[in-house]
């Protein structure tokens, strides 16, 4: 019936048994999960939902308070303070599958209210928060997929996956990994790549026989406004050994011949190049490689490839404001021994952060904690905040640092997402009973909605015209 038919009449579409095998699944997850946490030591704990508005990523969920005019609670983007503030109270090891809330932009794998899993562990170090949570997701493969995993999660640095595959997610389910081509094409005259700050090819196995219709789609993929390339430069390599480019004008076939071989590029494969900023274009070539991986067939839909992303940056730079935000959160700890960095090169600080992907997808992520008052000032003092802002948003957890903090860190799995993961779908919504659509609408109860005039009264609240 269409999507917008479906979110209509959502209490008839979750009769279908797609649905609601779905919605089994997730409550079958759900129990496993507070099973396997619960035999572990942890023990569930809520945290408010109305709480103080603070600076931590995305834009906040606001509600006005009837009983203290003027002023406006938050809803969650997580519990990441008060998972702190447990730990300062003793409690060991905290988890809890719960909503947040985070006002931005849709697709199909983001709502604007979500689940995680969220848990905290007091003294431990990074190892030992990804031994034990990857005992968790190798319990619930093995568990609702019967899929067992043998050996460890591979580790990949964040720099390393940038690099080799222009995600800090990547997919390991196939190679077509980054070629850094640029001092193989400069001084020919050739000005697209002559003024790129780098040059950027992948291997398409086998794809050489790609018609100039089925490049000149791709060419036009890549410059859309969602991806942002200015064009898109191939080489196909033919059966007799020849080449044949888009720049034959420009590079003769000695030149294509060392692109191919710095490719590893064999008889009937295609190089495919993008250049321009650096940053830039490797996430263009992580559009196009995830792309090429789907369509070449690459990779089986029912097969797992998880790893582990560490040692992220601390901070990363605005390009617009000049400023420096944090990558994960201000409460993640830099690494010890970059400690000393944070106010001369604050852009070369590594944090004590990890993230788990499958499969290309970002399934759960978290840090070391930092947990001394004088630390935690330094940070928040690099993010540019005042004193007095400080001591306006974050004097709460400051102080509780003062009575005594465990060294603690933990991780929040996207629940929604590793549902669908797991059962092999890329739609979060057909695991939520009542989701929103791409624009934040319930269109079965059809909200948000105005207020009456009796209630916004209530809540001193009045709508002018935009001026």
């Amino acid at each position: 019936g269409g999507e917008d038919i479906r979110m209509k009449y959502r209490y008839l579409d979750i009769r279908r048994n797609p649905i609601k095998n779905n919605l089994i699944f997730r409550h079958q997850v759900t129990m496993e999960v507070r099973k396997y946490l619960s035999d572990h030591g942890f023990i569930e704990v809520e945290t408010p939902y109305l709480i103080k508005s603070t600076p931590e990523g995305a834009r906040d969920f606001v509600v006005p308070s009837r009983m203290n005019e003027g002023q406006f609670y938050a809803l969650p983007q997580s519990p990441q303070t008060f998972k702190q503030l447990l730990m300062v109270s003793g409690y060991d090891r905290y988890f809890q599958i719960v909503k947040c809330f985070r006002d931005e932009d849709l697709r199909s794998d983001r709502q604007p209210e979500f689940t995680q899993i969220d848990c905290e562990m007091a003294f431990v170090n990074q190892q030992d928060v990804i031994s034990t949570f990857e005992g968790l997701i190798k319990y619930l493969f093995e568990k609702e997929k019967n899929i067992l995993f043998k050996n460890a999660f591979p580790k990949i640095t964040f720099n390393e996956a940038i690099k080799r595959f222009g995600s800090d997610k990547p997919d390991m389910r196939f190679g077509m990994e980054f070629n850094y081509i640029k001092d193989l094409t400069k001084g020919f005259n050739f000005k697209v790549f002559d003024d790129a700050q780098t040059v950027i090819a992948i291997c398409a196995k086998g794809a050489g026989n790609f018609t100039r219709k089925k490049i000149d789609e791709l060419t036009n993929w890549v410059k859309r406004p969602q991806i942002g390339a200015k064009g898109l430069i191939y080489v196909k390599c033919n059966e007799d050994g020849s080449f044949k480019s888009s720049v034959d004008k420009f590079f003769n076939q000695t030149c294509l011949s060392k692109w191919a071989d710095n490719c590893k590029a064999e008889k009937g494969d295609l190089l495919l190049v993008l250049s321009g900023k650096k940053s830039s274009t490797q996430k263009q070539m992580s559009e196009l490689r995830l792309r090429l991986g789907k369509e070449l067939e690459l990779y089986k839909k029912d097969e797992y490839q998880p790893v582990w992303v560490v040692d992220f940056p601390l901070f990363e730079l605005d390009e617009e404001s000049g400023d420096f935000h944090a990558m994960h959160h201000p409460f993640t700890s830099p690494k010890n021994e970059d400690v000393d960095l944070l106010f001369s090169s604050p852009e070369k600080v590594r944090a004590n952060a990890y993230d788990l992907a499958i499969n290309g997808v970002e399934v759960g992520g978290g840090s070391i904690r930092i947990h001394d008052r004088i630390l935690q000032e330094k940070v928040f003092n690099c993010l540019g905040f005042t004193k007095d802002e400080v001591n306006s948003q974050f004097g709460f957890l400051l102080n509780a640092f003062e009575y005594g903090a465990p060294p603690h860190g933990g991780i929040a799995f996207g629940f929604d997402r590793l549902c669908a993961l797991m059962a092999n779908q890329d739609n979060i919504r057909d695991f939520i009973a009542f989701p929103k659509n791409n624009s934040g609408r319930d269109t079965m109860i059809d909200a948000p909605s105005e207020l009456d005039d009796i209630q916004k009264k209530e809540l001193g609240i009045k709508i002018i015209d935009e001026i």
